[in-house]
C-alpha cells in the first residue's frame, strides 16, 4: 500500500500531496502553509501581470526615480540605474519563484528545506520585518496623500490642524483610516487580494498620467525636462553613487524575490508565471520610472527646485479637481501593493512561526501593528536615508537569505524536495533541533559582508562615516551582490562535499510511473 503521504507529479511538473489529512496533526501544519492542491491553482499570467502592476505602480517605486533626480543624476542616468537594477533583480525572483509552482508551497516553507524546519522562521522574519516596515511606508504615504485630497475640498481648517508630535493632528487621522481599511481587504484573505490586483491594475496609472500631463504644461512640454543637466556629470562623481544607487533599486525588490512563492504557489504553470513576471516587472518599473523623472524633473522647471514626493508636488496644484483626481489614483496604487508586497508575505511568515496559534489574518494584523510601530515617517523623510540607508542595508542581509536558497534548491537538490517532509518533526528537514547550521553559517557570512561596512557620508545617514566595520566599507556599495555572491559559495562549500545524501536523504528523485489518472489525468508518484 502506497502511503497516503506520497507525491503526485503531474505531467506539467507540478507536484502535490495525494492525501494531506495525515499532517493535520503536526505543530508545524496549518491550512494557510499547506501546499496547495493542483485544481486551485488557477493565476494566468494575467495575473501575474497584474500583480506587479499593482506592486509596481505606487509612491515608494516613483520615489526610487524621484530620489536620484534629487540627488543629482539626469533623466536619462536615472532610468540607465532602475532599468537594469529590475532586470538583475528578476534573475533570483524566478529562481525561487520555481519551486512555490512547482510544489504549490510559500516562501516560509520552502525555506524550511535549507534552513530547517524551525531555522526557517529566521529567514521567514527578516523577510517579514522588512515587509513590516514597507507596510508602514506604504501607509505613511497613502495617509498623506489622503490628508491633502481632503485639505483642498474641506480648507486650511483641516490642513492647519493642531500640531500633534510634528504633523497636524488631521495627518496622523488619515494615518489611522488608511491602515484600517487595508487591514479590512487583508482580513477577507488572498482570492480578496486577487480580485482586488486584477480590476485595479488597469487604473492606478491615472494618478501618476494627470501629475505628468499636468507638469508638461506647466514646464511648456518635454524639451526643458529632458534638457535638465546631471548635477554628477558622467565622470567619477556619478559612478561613485552609481554604484550604490543601483544596489537600492535591486534591493527595492530584494523582498519579493524571496517571497514569490507566496504568489506563484497559485500559478497554472511555470511558463505562465515566469511570462507573467517578464511581462509584469520590468516593463512597469520602466514606466513608472520614465514618468516619475520627467515630473521631478519638471518641478525642476517650475519651481526651481526637484520636488521628489508626489504628494508634496500634488498640494501645490491650484486645480482642487486635478489634485483629487491625482491622489485617488494614487491611493488606490498604494493599498494595492501594500497588501500584495507588504502584508502577504509577513502574515505567511508570522504563521509559519506559530502554525497553530497565528493564522494569515492575525499574522497581516501583526504586520499592521509592527508596520506603525518601526516609525515610518522618519524612514520615509529623506533620499539619502531611503535609498542608501534603508534600501542598501536591507537588500543586503536579504540578499545573503536569497543566497543560500538558491544554491539549495538549484544546485543541492536539483528541485527536488519531500513535500510531507517539510511539515514532520524529527524528518528529512530537521537537521539539528530543526536547525542546518550550515545556511546559518553562510547567512551571516553573506550578511556580514554586504552591510558590516555599512557607511553614510556626514550628517546624510545613521552610519559612521568609516562604515560600522572599516574593512568591509568597500563592499557596502555592491551590498546586494555581494550578500547572494558570498551566502551562495558559503554554502555550497559547506554542504555539497558529499552531504547531499546525508543532509536530505536522497541521492536522485524517485519516481514512478502510474497508469491510471489523478486529479488532472496522467500522474506519477514522486517521492
Amino acid at each position: 500500500m502506497e502511503p497516503t503521504t506520497a507525491q503526485l507529479r503531474h505531467p506539467d511538473g507540478r507536484v502535490e500531496l495525494r492525501d494531506a489529512s495525515s499532517l493535520h496533526g503536526s505543530r508545524f501544519f496549518n491550512d494557510e502553509l499547506a501546499p496547495v492542491p493542483v485544481e486551485r491553482r488557477t493565476w494566468s499570467s494575467y495575473n501575474y501581470f497584474a500583480l506587479w502592476n499593482g506592486m509596481a505602480l505606487n509612491l515608494p517605486s516613483y520615489l526610487l526615480a524621484s530620489g536620484l533626480i534629487a540627488i543629482g543624476m539626469n533623466w536619462a542616468q536615472a532610468f540607465l540605474t532602475i532599468a537594469l537594477g529590475n532586470i538583475i533583480v528578476l534573475l533570483p525572483m524566478l529562481l525561487n519563484s520555481h519551486a512555490g509552482t512547482k510544489y504549490g508551497i510559500p516562501f516560509p516553507v520552502f525555506a524550511r528545506a535549507f534552513f530547517g524546519i524551525r531555522g526557517a522562521n529566521l529567514a521567514a522574519l527578516l523577510r517579514g520585518l522588512v515587509a513590516c516596515g514597507w507596510f508602514g511606508i506604504q501607509t505613511w504615504v497613502g495617509g498623506q496623500a489622503m490628508f491633502v485630497i481632503l485639505g483642498k475640498l474641506l480648507g486650511d481648517g483641516w490642513s492647519n490642524a493642531t500640531v500633534v508630535y510634528d504633523q497636524p493632528w488631521t495627518l496622523w487621522l488619515c494615518f489611522a483610516v488608511f491602515w484600517v481599511l487595508q487591514m479590512v481587504i487583508i482580513w477577507r484573505g488572498m482570492e480578496a487580494i486577487r480580485r482586488l490586483e486584477s480590476w485595479a491594475a488597469p487604473l492606478v496609472t491615472v494618478g501618476f498620467l494627470i501629475l505628468l500631463v499636468w507638469i508638461l504644461i506647466e514646464a511648456g512640454g518635454l524639451g526643458p525636462i529632458f534638457s535638465q543637466p546631471s548635477q554628477l556629470g558622467w565622470g567619477a562623481d556619478f559612478w561613485k553613487v552609481f554604484a550604490p544607487s543601483l544596489m537600492g533599486m535591486i534591493a527595492f525588490w530584494a523582498t519579493l524575490s524571496l517571497n514569490m512563492p507566496d504568489f506563484t504557489r497559485f500559478g497554472q504553470g511555470q511558463r505562465k508565471q515566469v511570462w507573467g513576471q517578464i511581462l509584469g516587472l520590468p516593463t512597469t518599473m520602466s514606466f513608472i520610472a520614465i514618468m516619475s523623472i520627467m515630473i521631478t524633473s519638471g518641478s525642476m522647471v517650475v519651481y526651481g527646485e526637484a520636488i521628489w514626493d508626489p504628494v508634496q508636488l500634488a498640494s501645490r496644484f491650484d486645480s482642487p479637481v486635478v489634485v483629487v483626481a491625482a491622489l485617488l489614483g494614487l491611493v488606490l496604487a498604494t493599498i494595492t501593493t501594500n497588501l500584495a508586497a507588504n502584508v502577504v508575505s509577513p502574515s505567511y511568515d508570522f504563521s509559519n512561526a506559530l502554525p497553530k496559534r497565528i493564522s494569515f489574518r492575525v499574522g497581516g494584523l501583526i504586520t499592521g501593528v509592527i508596520g506603525i510601530v518601526i516609525q515610518p515617517w522618519r524612514l520615509i523623510s529623506d533620499p539619502n536615508i531611503y535609498i542608501f540607508a534603508w534600501l542598501n542595508f536591507y537588500g543586503g542581509v536579504l540578499a545573503a537569505v536569497a543566497g543560500v536558497l538558491v544554491a539549495g534548491y538549484w544546485v543541492q537538490v536539483r528541485t527536488r524536495l519531500a513535500l510531507a517532509e517539510l511539515f514532520t518533526e524529527h524528518g528529512r528537514y530537521w537537521f539539528t533541533g530543526g536547525w542546518n547550521w550550515r545556511a546559518l553559517v553562510a547567512t551571516a557570512a553573506g550578511a556580514l559582508l554586504a552591510v558590516g561596512g555599512a557607511y553614510s557620508n556626514p550628517g546624510q545617514g545613521p552610519f559612521p562615516a568609516d562604515g560600522l566595520i572599516p574593512v568591509f566599507k568597500a563592499f557596502y556599495d555592491y551590498s546586494w551582490v555581494a550578500g547572494l555572491v558570498a551566502a551562495f559559495l558559503v554554502y555550497l562549500a559547506l554542504t555539497l562535499p558529499g552531504s547531499r545524501g546525508q543532509a536530505f536523504g536522497i541521492d536522485e528523485e524517485e519516481t514512478h510511473e502510474r497508469t491510471g489518472t489523478g486529479r488532472l489525468g496522467a500522474t506519477a508518484v514522486d517521492g
